[in-house]
């Protein structure tokens, strides 16, 4: 029997597809499932193809040639404390003392950075290679081609390289991967591309919220969704919206998204995303109105309650309908820019901490297609930094800066026009913030720091005084 070029742990949906996928790009794939009846089942369905199912982990690894490419598509519930360890380790641990040194494990599922760059660092120590992987673009991306993220060192990418490359989504021609960086870089970047995905979704729920508030149909909100995804917000996420809501429900007739409890869930990447900025002091309050939109709409029976017991205004939108689109569009869009300006801001500030070597312009690049985000305007991403790789923010590339200048009053408008008819629109007011407090020579953090100083005499500096120098004020004494 000739020996299989790849090896794949772990045959849910996503697992399934990626295997497809290999196997139709010509290589021999040997598939493992811990429960033995699912691989049974799947190469029953597939028979003819070039793929063997093993029985046991021993025949699995036995199967495939040297040096071994073994990915694994395992989910991970180790979060961002170091010492933790999950079912990912105990796969490692078994596969272990069955490699050969040389061989390749890759991570394919979404793991926490911290413990690629530990699972790295002992397999190192064995003689075995490790790259942590993010691949992006769900069920149909697995099978047709999805973005993907690969993270360790230069010799493991290599040794992928081929395969990679062939599954992987194209634009132009151009395959939608790279070697995003050494240690935990790919896992990293993957994260955070999950929290722009937040961002993205949660923007484009707020437009619709004003769109129902407005009275539109979802006949009405399909077809503006479809027209939007002909221009500059052409997105794979708009193009989904705009068929969501043609859909109905065979039962009653209605839209099914009307159907739908308003109760959102989450697998962790953006809360994992807030977290890792907080902890790098990166703002990404988009990502973080995102993430808070989701745990608020998990209350649903608190917020029933409320309903009935506090007071709001009546909704009451005057604007005509046609001039109402252009604004919302106008708002999506500049919120849009500022997602991933912030997301890609904390990439940065990490990446260099870590020294993982990112190109934030190949990054764009490779999430262009197959991914979740995968817009029109991430072409433009990726002009933006190979004009100036050292750009301080996205919004100052001056492409951005345009459209940010031009939409900006549309943005107010909106912003204005939820809260005075009480619609809850968290992630565009919360990226109107930071483009005014980013834009703004001067904050009150000066009463910030007066505060801070009278209460626990944590000095200031001064604005007639160099920088770096620092000052402390006698307040006077509180009488209780």
């Amino acid at each position: 029997m000739s020996k299989s070029d790849f090896g794949l742990i772990g045959l849910a949906v996503m697992g399934q597809n990626l295997v497809l996928n290999i196997e139709s790009r010509g290589f021999r794939v040997s598939v493992y499932n811990r429960t033995g009846s699912v691989t049974e089942q799947f190469i029953a369905d597939n028979a003819g193809k070039n793929l063997y199912g093993a029985t046991t982990l021993e025949d699995f690894v036995a199967s495939i040639e040297r040096p071994r490419k073994i990915m694994m598509l395992v989910q991970s519930k180790a979060g961002a404390n170091p010492a933790d360890r999950d079912a990912v380790d105990a796969v490692i641990d078994s596969l272990v003392p069955l490699l050969e040194p040389g061989d390749l494990i890759i991570d394919g599922g979404n793991t926490y950075f911290i413990h690629t760059e530990r699972r790295s660092k002992e397999l190192e120590a064995k003689g075995l290679l490790y790259i942590g992987t993010g691949v992006s673009g769900g069920e149909e991306g697995a099978r047709k081609g999805p973005a993907i993220m690969p993270g360790g060192p230069a010799s493991s990418w290599e040794l992928i390289k081929p395969i990679f490359e062939s599954i992987a989504a194209k634009v132009n021609g151009d395959p939608c991967v790279t070697h995003i960086g050494t240690g935990g870089a790919g896992h990293y970047v993957k994260m955070v591309h999950n929290g722009i995905e937040y961002g993205d979704m949660q923007l484009i729920c707020e437009a619709y919220q004003i769109f129902k508030t407005a009275g539109f149909t979802t006949d009405e909100m399909a077809a503006i969704f479809d027209e939007w995804n002909r221009g500059d917000l052409e997105s794979y996420l708009i193009q989904i919206t705009s068929k969501i809501f043609t859909i109905r429900d065979p039962e009653t007739g209605e839209a099914v998204v009307e159907l739908i409890l308003d109760k959102a869930g989450q697998k962790g990447t953006g809360r994992w995303t807030v977290m890792n900025a907080a902890d790098n002091t990166v703002v990404i309050s988009t990502i973080n109105a995102a993430v808070e939109a989701r745990i608020l709409s998990s209350l649903r029976n608190q917020r029933l309650v409320a309903a009935s017991e506090f007071a709001g205004p009546t909704p009451h939108i005057v604007l005509p309908k046609d001039v109402l689109v252009k604004k919302v569009h106008d708002a999506l869009y500049a919120s849009k820019i500022i997602s991933y300006a912030q997301g890609l801001d904390l990439i940065k500030k990490v990446g260099a901490a870590h020294d993982w070597g990112l190109n934030l312009g190949a990054i764009a690049r490779i999430w262009r297609g197959g991914c979740i985000i995968r817009a029109r305007f991430l072409n433009r991403i990726t002009e933006a930094y190979e004009r100036n790789p050292d750009l301080t923010n996205l919004m100052l590339d001056p492409f951005f800066k345009d459209i940010l200048n031009r939409n900006q009053a549309d943005w107010r408008e909106i912003v204005a026009l939820g809260v005075t008819n009480g619609i809850p629109i968290p992630a565009f007011s919360a990226s109107l913030g930071y483009y005014d407090s980013y834009r703004a020579a001067r904050l009150p953090a000066n009463l910030l720091q007066a505060q801070r100083d009278f209460f626990g005499a944590h000095t200031y500096e001064r604005t007639d005084k160099p920088e770096g120098e620092y000052f402390h004020t006698e307040w006077p004494e509180v009488i209780e």
